[in-house]
C-alpha cells in the first residue's frame, strides 16, 4: 500500500479535523502518500481529491467542523454508483480509504470494502449511536456545549421562577439528552427510546415548585415527536400547570465549536489507528474505543446491531432529577 485517501462524511462533528490530521501524520510516518477528498462522498465523483501533507494539516487541530467539508450523498447507495466510486479512486492510484463519519458513512465504507477497495471506518457523530464503540468523535464537545447552555438558562430560570424546556439533537438516539440531564441537573429528560407521560411530568414539576424549587429544566431529544418536540412539551406544561415555560432549541450550535481535549485525543488515537490498520492489510473494520482502549470491530457486525441506552444511566438520571 502506497497511497491512501481520507474523507469526512455525513454530519460534521467537532474533532473531525483532529482525526484527519492524525491520518495524515500517521500516514507520513509509515511512508504513505495521503490524499484528502473534499465534500465527502460527493467529492469522489467531482474529482476533488488532492494530496495532503504535514503542512496542509497544520493549525486545524483546534478548529470545529471539517476543513475537508462533508455532504450526504444519497445516490451513493445505488450499486452502480458504488462501483463507479471505487473505479474513480483506483484511477487516482488510491490503495485504501479512511472514512470518518456516522452510521451512513460507515455503511458506505462497508459497501466500498465489499467491492474490493480496503477501507477502515472511524466513528464520528455527536449522537453517539454507533454500536461497538463507547464514544464517537464529537460527542464530548457537543455535550459540553449543551451543559454550558443549561447552566446559563438555569440562571435566568431561577431569577424569574420559570421552567425551561431545552431541545437537543437526537432524532433516534437520546444519549446527548440523557447525559446532559445528568450532568446539567435537569428535573426531567425525555428521549425517543423510552416512553414518557406528560401528565406525570407536569405533576413532577408542580411537586418541585411546591417544595421550594425556583426553576425547572426539562431536556428533550428532538426525536420524541415528529417535529417541534420542545414546543410540544412546553405547551402541555403551560396548559396543565399554569406555569411560565420557555423553550430553547439548541439546534446546530451543538455541532460546532472548538473540540474539547477529550475529542482531540480520541480523534488522534482513532485516526492514527485507522491508518495502522490499513497499512497492516486490514479492511472492512472500524476503529473503536472500549474501556479506554482502541479496539477493532467488524463493520458488517456493528452495523447489524443497534446501540441502546445504558439502563444504569437511565436509572441514575431518574434518581438525580428528584
Amino acid at each position: 500500500m502506497k497511497r491512501i485517501a481520507v474523507l469526512t462524511g455525513g454530519g460534521d462533528a467537532p474533532g473531525m479535523n483532529a482525526a484527519v490530521r492524525a491520518v495524515v501524520r500517521q500516514g507520513d510516518a509509515l511512508g504513505l502518500e495521503v490524499y484528502g477528498v473534499q465534500q465527502g462522498l460527493l467529492g469522489i465523483f467531482e474529482d476533488q481529491i488532492q494530496p495532503l501533507d504535514l503542512s496542509g494539516v497544520g493549525s486545524i487541530l483546534e478548529r470545529g467542523g471539517t476543513f475537508l467539508q462533508s455532504s450526504r450523498y444519497e445516490p451513493f447507495f445505488e450499486k452502480e454508483v458504488q462501483q463507479d466510486a471505487v473505479d474513480r479512486l483506483r484511477a487516482k492510484g488510491i490503495d485504501g480509504l479512511v472514512l470518518i463519519g456516522g452510521e451512513g458513512s460507515l455503511n458506505a465504507a462497508l459497501c466500498i470494502h465489499q467491492l474490493g477497495l480496503p477501507v477502515v471506518g472511524v466513528p464520528s457523530t455527536i449522537d453517539n449511536d454507533i454500536y461497538g464503540t463507547d464514544m464517537a468523535i464529537g460527542v464530548d464537545t457537543a455535550l459540553n456545549t449543551i451543559i454550558r447552555a443549561v447552566d446559563r438558562l438555569r440562571d435566568t430560570a431561577s431569577s424569574h421562577t420559570r421552567a425551561f424546556v431545552v431541545e437537543v439533537m437526537g432524532r433516534d438516539c437520546g444519549y446527548l439528552a440523557l447525559l446532559a440531564g445528568i450532568a446539567g441537573g435537569a428535573e426531567a429528560v425525555l428521549v425517543p427510546e423510552l416512553k414518557y407521560d406528560l401528565n406525570k411530568l407536569a405533576e413532577r414539576i408542580r411537586y418541585g415548585y411546591n417544595r421550594g424549587k425556583k426553576h425547572a429544566i426539562i431536556i428533550v431529544a428532538e426525536g420524541i415527536t415528529e417535529k417541534h418536540a420542545g414546543q410540544s412539551v412546553a405547551d402541555h406544561l403551560i396548559e396543565t400547570t399554569g406555569f411560565e415555560v420557555r423553550v430553547t432549541v439548541l439546534g446546530h450550535i451543538q455541532r460546532g465549536g472548538t473540540p474539547t481535549a477529550y475529542d482531540r485525543l480520541l480523534a488522534g488515537r482513532l485516526g492514527a489507528a485507522a491508518v495502522e490498520q490499513l497499512h497492516s492489510g486490514m479492511s472492512g473494520v472500524m476503529v473503536a474505543l472500549q474501556a479506554d482502549k482502541v479496539d477493532i470491530k467488524n463493520l458488517a457486525q456493528i452495523l447489524s446491531q443497534k446501540k441502546t441506552l445504558d439502563p444504569n444511566l437511565v436509572n441514575l438520571a431518574n434518581v438525580l432529577s428528584r
